[in-house]
């Protein structure tokens, strides 16, 4: 029996291929879109996702909204999931997201996204807890509860890959990121994944052992700000806005003086922690801090190969829907280069914004 957020993916995508049906086929241009002044963001707690909050409560959005003509509201969602999932029915304009998560569920339900803010990969940040093991390998028959078929599910498959075994080899129990900690701390649950700061609250518990983490797949899980591409299209100045915020906020807190240190404080209080929490899942953080290096890396030739092996795994999960007849299915746009249908590119990766900043143009 498929879980719920399964059922909720495939829904998504089934709905999103009646819609590309509806119109013959895919579009290499966005959609026609309102000119408007007032946007919102979804977010929800994870450390490379704080400095968007803080944003907001510093009054450094204010200024870059004011700057543009435009109001934007930075919305929190408690449940990841659900916050992607509000972004795909259209209540929100813009959520913080993964990139496998960008594609498996807008992309995969027809709506046509940009990345726009590439804000850091997990270096340490997702990983796998387990109890009574002396490794990974002890995983083997095992339940394993996590985030079904998000990037916690292809943590999973490439930490695996690594002691020779496959997904078939253990049992996947789906847990939302709220409820994660919760239920590792049940004598029943010995396999968890998690993303922090779940997952630094999960090392705490007695015999607990990380077994395996996204230090070990540099650059393959993505954190990224992504907009409805029509809605950037016809209100570019939200695109401007948003890289003014990101980066003024990511030097403020990059500060090693008293000012640097107080805005990580009261990151840390957005997530529910204490500073040296924060600190440490920031140590795990690879924060793309100056925008010419996100750039940089959105245009490296291994970011489309890191993307294919993403793309791959979650089309062999069946999350592009029961129309997809290939992983090509779902075009992916990156600088120079174009992954699967490039009549139907529904998740892009544009550096635009980021090359303004990098540029001292916003």
């Amino acid at each position: 029996m498929p879980s719920w957020f399964q059922k909720v993916r495939t829904a998504i995508a089934a709905a999103g291929i009646l819609l590309l049906a509806s119109c013959g086929s895919g579009s290499n241009t966005p959609q026609a879109a309102a000119q408007r002044t007032e946007f919102n963001i979804g977010w929800s707690i994870y450390a490379g996702w704080m400095p968007w909050p803080y944003a907001q409560q510093a009054g450094i959005v204010k200024k870059w909204a004011d700057k543009y003509g435009i109001k934007i509201n930075f919305v929190q969602v408690n449940d990841y999931v659900e916050s992607v999932n509000q972004y795909t029915a259209g209540k929100l304009d813009g959520v913080t997201v993964t990139n496998m998560d960008a594609l498996t569920i807008p992309a995969a339900g027809g709506k046509d996204s940009s990345a726009i803010v590439l804000g850091d990969y997990s270096d340490g940040n997702d990983g796998i807890m387990l109890k009574n093991a002396g490794s990974l390998a002890d995983i083997k028959g095992r339940n394993v509860n996590l985030v079904e078929f998000s990037v916690s599910h292809y943590l999973l498959a490439r930490g695996l890959e690594s002691v020779n075994l496959k997904l078939a080899d253990v049992k996947t129990v789906n847990t939302a990121d709220a409820d994660i900690v919760g239920a590792f701390t049940s004598p029943d649950v010995t396999a968890a994944v998690a993303w922090n700061p779940q997952l630094s609250e999960m090392k705490k518990q007695p015999g607990a052992l990380l077994a395996f983490d996204s230090s070990k797949i540099p650059g393959e899980i993505l954190d990224l700000m992504v907009v409805d591409s029509a809605t950037l299209k016809a209100n570019p100045a939200l695109g401007k806005a948003l890289a003014g915020i990101w980066y003024e906020t990511l030097s403020l807190m990059q500060r090693d003086d008293a000012q640097g240190k107080a805005a990580r404080t009261a990151m840390a209080k957005l997530a529910g922690t204490t500073l040296d929490t924060f600190d440490a899942q920031l140590a795990t953080t690879h924060l793309y801090q100056k925008p010419a290096a996100a750039v940089a890396a959105m245009s490296a030739p291994e970011f489309a190969t890191r993307m294919k092996r993403v793309r791959d795994f979650s089309y062999s999960q069946g999350l592009f829907g029961p129309g997809a007849t290939s992983a090509d299915a779902i075009g992916i746009a990156m600088p120079g280069t174009t992954l699967g249908n490039a009549a139907n590119v529904k998740l892009r990766f544009d550096p635009t914004f980021m090359q303004l900043a990098a540029d001292g143009k916003l």
